[in-house]
């Protein structure tokens, strides 16, 4: 593909994906057990953006914390009561130098009244929670390739971007991995929601598009964010594989709604609201393949 083509085409990739804005919603505390003293309570601790505050777009019939993310079905089926720190429109960079999100006023994006960061935030619940943390959950770094949204040339500002992603998780994970003791931390990625564009006519070139955002998901950006993770001792869980994104385009289903197209991208009109909306966001389908992959990998 020519050099200017490619950008162009990056460029498209990347105004999209900035579109990561959400918020969350909980869930419930364990039950006690009968017959006897309730069990320790034991925490899910959740960080990141809107993928894990649990966000459906207004197109699609919902509002803002109105949806039951990932985050929310993972605790809920590991028996954790989840303490949902992600923000709105979180980058890596705001994640730990930032204030984050008021969890007492967060569907009015509130920020939190005492300044902390998510990073500040979740070290205090981790170490309040000392022994009782099942599970801490980490999903960033989409939202830090919005200003190469409109950059001259795209692809170099996107591994400006995925760099400092690396920067700042260096300095982040290490903190998080301390505090959380013995405790399983999870890094995720996101579903390749670009592969839309094959069947969104928002997108002239949308075949191209999705064609470029499989290696740019797979070489370029999962790669960066396995990286950091495993070097902590964190597992990080590949969302793109999990959703059939790097199933090749060649293999074809009958859509229901968009006639022949790659098994992949059918798969991604399912997940998220991508095809139909343009938004990036998951469908109550795609949170559930999100939350089937983490307890896959956490052996929930």
């Amino acid at each position: 593909m020519p050099g200017i083509r490619r950008s162009a085409l990056a460029g498209a990739l990347l105004v999209a994906l900035a579109a990561c804005t959400a918020e969350p919603s909980g869930a419930p505390a364990p039950a006690s057990t009968s017959g006897g003293e309730p069990p320790a309570e034991r925490v899910h601790v959740s960080l990141g953006d809107s993928y894990a505050t649990g966000y459906r777009p207004a197109a699609a019939g919902g509002a803002q914390g109105s949806a039951e993310g990932f985050a929310d079905l993972v605790a809920e089926r590991s028996d954790l009561r989840l303490i949902n720190l992600a923000c709105s429109g979180a980058t890596s960079a705001q994640l730990r130098a930032e204030p984050g999100c008021d969890p007492a006023d967060r569907a009015l994006g509130a920020p939190d009244p005492a300044g902390r960061t998510q990073l500040d935030a979740a070290v205090e619940a981790l170490r309040e929670h000392r022994g009782r943390v099942g599970l801490v959950t980490v999903v960033i770094g989409g939202n830090d390739l919005a200003p190469c949204a409109g950059a001259a040339d795209p692809l170099a500002c996107a591994t400006r971007a995925v760099a400092d992603v690396r920067a700042n998780l260096a300095a982040t994970l290490p903190v998080l991995r301390e505090a959380a003791g013995d405790a399983p931390v999870v890094g995720l990625t996101y579903p390749d929601v670009f592969l839309g564009a094959w069947v969104n006519r928002a997108f002239p070139n949308g075949q191209d598009l999705a064609r470029l955002s499989v290696s740019l998901f797979r070489d370029f950006f999962n790669n960066a964010l396995k990286t950091e993770y495993e070097a902590v001792g964190a597992e990080f869980v590949d969302i793109t594989a999990a959703t059939g994104g790097y199933a090749p385009l060649t293999e074809v289903t009958d859509d229901p709604t968009y006639g022949r197209v790659p098994s992949s991208v059918a798969r991604v009109c399912a997940l998220t609201h991508f095809c139909r909306h343009g938004d990036v966001h998951p469908t109550p389908e795609g949170h559930e393949e999100i939350a089937d992959a983490v307890l896959e990998a956490t052996g929930r």
